[in-house]
């Protein structure tokens, strides 16, 4: 079922990705990123996906908690490719 909502919500207008993480202990996010509010309530009103969130709240979910924000900035470090600065000469 995932794999077919991932592919819907790329068709979808507005959708601009996703990210996932899943912990050791099962704990897990998703984020999904849309263009704006309209797109995303869009999302929440497509038939399919509809019934998948029912499906959830059925079958695989005992507990789940929606968040809608908006993102201002966004950055990342990698330490692969990560190169310090040299140190500045002092004044």
């Amino acid at each position: 079922m995932a794999a077919e909502m991932d592919a819907l919500a790329a068709a979808q207008p507005g959708y601009l990705g996703h990210e996932s993480a899943r912990g050791a202990d099962g704990f897990g996010i998703r984020v999904s990123y849309w263009t704006d509010d309209t797109a995303a309530r869009a999302w929440k009103r497509v038939t399919r996906h509809l019934e998948a969130q029912r499906l959830g709240r059925e079958q695989w979910y005992g507990a789940y908690r929606v968040v809608v924000a908006e993102v201002t900035r966004d950055y990342e470090f990698n330490a692969s490719n990560f190169e310090p600065h040299a140190p500045r000469p002092a004044p």
